[in-house]
């Protein structure tokens, strides 16, 4: 049993035996909604609920024996009271605005704080878990991460890492959710605020594919991962999207044609700070590129580097230059300059002179 104990609603000792049917009750009375918006109405309740809540995260997280069958749906009743909610639709554009904060977030953190303990208790049984953190309740805490909190998205990426970690049946539908939604702002919305946390998440479930890569995982490369390339917006997730591209390229190494393709036919024409981008990222695909790979997709690829370098904008051309900065990079070059150069020189003979 517990080693914590839940105290009475007037603070007095509860009897172990009794402890079990209190947690409920107490989860329960955290069921109880809030406003928020309005700062004066019933602080009093207020302070009471989040007390209670801080007791909840207390007990759950030094308690042995706590999590019994019938405690299960009473915790899943509990936080999706808490958490799932419509989120108000707004014009937010993330790369101008600050974003609008949760007001009820002294509550909402609680709740978080207490699942994650949850999520991550030693006493936890998947298989009664399973039956109450099904597919509509993780699609309503996938729809989440579009919240413009970023505390709020903060948790819900380890919250819903820590579901795909644990129950293995629902792993295939997380994906194929998170797809959905990808290709959604990709060709419709060009709008969600979780995109980055999302690709957070899988950058590690990238990392725990086997070998050999299933045709599902190298379609969700190209169908979905590729293309959200193009999105205006990209500088908001880029960094966490050339992870996951570098990690599918460090497991099979055969895909490097197919990605450097479709970051080509991506390519900005006329953004300077996309192609700085670009480059970045062209950077990291060639430290991990094997030299038989190069030799496919060296032409088109350098051709490209050759117009960066040749660009009116600055901070593109130095990026395209920096590129030979690289100790492997250069090495490659090297091995195969027969090709190489004849592509850069002109570009490079040209600045020479202009400089």
């Amino acid at each position: 049993m517990s080693s914590h104990r839940l105290f009475g609603i007037f603070g007095e000792d509860v009897p172990s035996s009794e402890q079990g049917e209190l947690f409920i009750r107490k989860l329960r009375q955290c069921c109880v909604e809030f406003n928020f918006m309005d700062p004066v109405a019933d602080p009093k309740g207020k302070e009471i609920k989040r007390a209670t809540l801080n007791e909840l995260v207390d007990y759950i997280t030094a308690g042995r024996g706590v999590l019994t069958e019938p405690v299960y749906p009473e915790i899943i009743r509990m936080i999706s009271a808490n958490l799932f909610r419509t989120l108000t639709p707004s014009d937010f554009d993330p790369e101008e605005d600050d974003p609008t904060l949760e007001a009820s977030w002294p509550h909402l953190q609680l709740v978080y704080e207490f699942f994650l303990r949850f999520l991550e208790s030693s006493d936890i049984q998947t298989a009664i878990g399973k039956k109450v953190i099904d597919q509509k309740f993780v699609l309503q805490l996938i729809d989440l991460f579009d919240s413009e909190d970023p505390r709020e998205r903060h948790f819900l990426k380890t919250v819903l890492h820590r579901i795909y970690g644990k129950f293995l049946g629902l792993r295939a539908f997380i994906r194929k959710q998170i797809n959905n939604i990808f290709l959604r702002f990709v060709y419709e919305t060009e709008h969600f605020n979780g995109v980055g946390k999302f690709l957070e998440i899988l950058g590690s479930i990238i990392n725990g594919f086997a070998l050999p890569l299933k045709s599902e995982h190298k379609q969700f490369l190209v169908k979905v991962l590729l293309p959200l390339h193009k999105v205006k917006c990209l500088s908001l997730y880029h960094a966490q999207l050339t992870y996951c591209v570098v990690q599918f390229l460090e497991k099979d190494a055969t895909l490097t044609e197919t990605v450097v393709k479709g970051l080509l036919k991506f390519w900005p024409k006329t953004c300077s700070q996309k192609e700085v981008m670009f480059l970045g990222e062209t950077e990291e695909i060639l430290d991990v590129i094997e030299p038989s790979q190069l030799a496919k997709i060296q032409v088109p690829l350098f051709k490209q580097i050759s117009r960066c370098v040749s660009s009116p904008h600055f901070q593109v051309a130095e990026c395209a230059l920096y590129l030979w900065s690289n100790e492997y990079i250069t090495s490659l070059t090297e091995e195969n300059n027969h090709v190489i150069m004849p592509i850069m020189f002109p570009a490079l003979y040209r600045i020479s002179k202009e400089h």
